[in-house]
This record gives structure tokens, sequence and C-alpha cells, in this order.
């Protein structure tokens, strides 16, 4: 059975944010939550912690043993059991890491168009952010990177997303080496977020940087949370480069803000539902096969790039003539679309839509798009 196929009734009996901020009437294809059920072994294992009360504080390592263990079978990469240490969600994380190691005013760079929390952690907490924009090719700017961390106003560290969000691109291990050996020349520290690791097209090879032996000084934020669909279980790693010492400045708490039954849920995710991401992304990839025919037929103007990550597509549709995309397929549309300007000023012509749904309702998105213009 398709796990991609949750009828819209079906999924409008949900209270979460996807389904509860707009109207009935909108089709919501914008923040990051799949359409899916959860694998069944993740609801056995909450379901029976809950039926004897085991709701208490975290303990033990299971959580990262499993993380090791899907990091051996998956990418032949196996971390050690110090290298890990358990975190909150990714972005509670990335702060941590921000501020024990950066100081107010430090800067901190970035590759837009970039996740909209990757700014606010950074500017909310008083730090400064230096762009280097990913390359009209959509890959990693190396050479912007290099002329950043020389620069000037020298940045204190870089964020990078990899797998990259919205764009979907992967990087490859020798970006990922060269952009190591730039952090470490310039005594920058590299704070990568993985959490979109597992969500990639079948058949292409993600990276975990931390398996190159260039990018010991770099810290990853993990979570199953993205992988599995468990946004409402809050629960992460830290993972750390043999040579990383920023894990040893966190501020107080930060290893104690995973919750006990995020362990569980995302324990059972990572050692029983492997298979179960497999096929999600099967069917993401057969959802992006799907946009594209319907973009050709439909709205020929629009631009996408398409790239194996994630189960998101960030749509170019600057040739529409439209004053703002997103708000113009909201009003006269009702599709629920991400305003490409969050996640970067520059990106204002620029949509984000959510793949991991059931394809009719995608087909459907496309048809009120194209009507609407």
């Amino acid at each position: 059975m398709s796990l991609l196929s949750l009828s819209e009734t079906e999924l409008r009996a949900r209270t979460s944010m996807k389904w509860r901020t707009y109207p009935d009437d909108v089709l919501p294809l914008f923040v990051a939550e799949m359409d899916v059920l959860t694998p069944q072994p993740v609801v056995n294992a909450v379901a029976a912690a809950m039926a004897i009360g085991d709701t208490g504080y975290p303990h033990g390592s299971a959580y990262a043993d499993a993380y090791a263990d899907m990091a051996e079978q998956r990418w032949g990469w196996r971390p050690a059991p110090g290298q890990m240490r358990r975190s909150g969600d990714v972005m509670n994380a990335i702060l941590g890491l921000l501020l024990g190691n950066t100081a107010p005013g430090d800067r901190v760079v970035i590759n837009p168009p970039v996740y909209p929390p990757f700014w606010q952690v950074i500017q909310g907490y008083g730090r400064k952010i230096t762009q280097v924009p990913m390359t009209e090719a959509g890959r990693l700017d190396l050479a912007g990177l290099a002329a950043a961390f020389a620069g000037e106003n020298k940045p204190a560290a870089y964020l990078l997303c990899s797998p990259h969000n919205p764009t979907g691109t992967v990087h490859t291990a020798e970006e990922l080496s060269e952009v190591a050996a730039l952090c470490t020349a310039y005594d920058v520290l590299l704070i990568v977020d993985e959490i979109h690791a597992v969500l990639v097209d079948p058949g292409v090879r993600f990276t975990p940087i931390l398996s190159l032996p260039r990018a010991q000084n770099a810290v990853v934020a993990f979570s199953a949370g993205k992988g599995w669909n468990f946004q409402a279980f809050k629960g992460g790693l830290y993972i750390a480069g043999r040579d990383a010492d920023s894990v040893n400045q966190l501020p107080p708490l930060s290893n104690q803000s995973t919750g006990h039954m995020a362990t569980i849920a995302h324990t059972a995710a990572l050692v029983h539902a492997q298979e179960w991401v497999d096929q999600v992304m099967v069917e993401v990839a057969a959802n992006k096969d799907l946009l594209e025919r319907l973009l050709a037929a439909r709205l020929p103007e629009v631009r996408w790039q398409r790239e194996p990550g994630t189960y998101l597509a960030w749509l170019d549709c600057s040739a529409l003539g439209l004053e703002n995309p997103s708000r113009h397929f909201l009003d006269h549309a009702l599709v629920a679309l991400n305003d490409g300007a969050t996640f970067g000023a520059m990106f204002g012509q620029y949509v984000r839509i959510n793949l991991a749904t059931n394809p009719d309702l995608i087909d459907q998105a496309l048809a009120r798009m194209a009507a609407s213009v």
C-alpha cells in the first residue's frame, strides 16, 4: 500500500499546524509535515511505554546506539559512542552551539536561500549574518565561502544545511571536504544540520560530513524527527567530530532538553523503520516526476531545478509577473505555499512546495494554481 495515500478527508482530522493554519477550502502544501501514518513499530513502542507509565526522564544511549547502527548500515561510517550527546530538536542544538561558542556581535555564515529558522537563531540571539548564497547552479559557492572567511568581517561560525533546504541540493563529498578544510584553515566553527540526511531520492548517495577525514572539527545536529515525521516528539543528537571541542562549551541544560517519549519514538524508527523511510522517498521521487509533468503542462513559465534531496521543491515564479506569488496562490488559488522571501529577502519570487503528500492533492493544487494565473 502506498504510504502517501491518505485522503484530504483523513488528513483534515489532524490538529497540527499544516492542517489547522488555514480554512478548510485551502490546500496546505507549505510546512514540512509529511502526510503519512506513523510507522507501526513506532506506534507500538510509544503505546507500550504509555501502557506501563514509562513517562519519566530519558536515560541511556539507545538513541545514539541506533543512530550509529543506521550510519554504519546506510553510509559505511560509524561514530564512536563518545562522539554523541543527547539534544533537543535540531534548532535548539544549533542554538546551544552558537551560544556556547560565539559571542554577541559575532558573524555566522549561511547560504541563502536557506531554512528560515537559521536566520532567526542567529539574529534573534545577537549574532550577525554573513550571506554566501548558493550559486545559480544550486551548489555551494566555495570561492565565496573562502572570501567570506578571509574577509575583514571574519565569521566565528558557519551554519550549513545538508541536504540543503529548500533547494534539495545534496552536497558532494568533495564539496563537504573542501568546506571543512576552509573552516579549519580560518578557524571557523562548522555546524551542520543533517536532519534531512535520510530524505534523498532512491540511489542517491548522502555523505555525512563526519565520515570525511578533513571534517573532524565539525559538529552535526541530527534528529529522526524530520525523516520519520515526528515533529511532535522533540529529540535529537549532537554528533561531534573527533577533534571538535565545541560540544564541551555548551550552555547548561543543553543536553537535558530531550523528552523520554521522543527517545523511545526516534529509537524505534531508527531500529525498525528504515525500509519505511526508503519507501516514502520512492513515492516522493514519483511525486517529483508528477510535479515536473504538471509544471510543463500547466505552468511552463515556472522554473524548477530538480534536486535529489528532501521532499520539498523550490519554484521560481518570476516569469509569472506576480507581485507576491505565495500570497497570490493563497488568495486566488486557495493553495498555501511557503513564501520564498522567508528563506532570504531576495527570493520573494520563489515558493516552496511540500511533495510528501497524496499525488491527487498535488494535481489539484497545480490545477488551481494554473487557473489562478
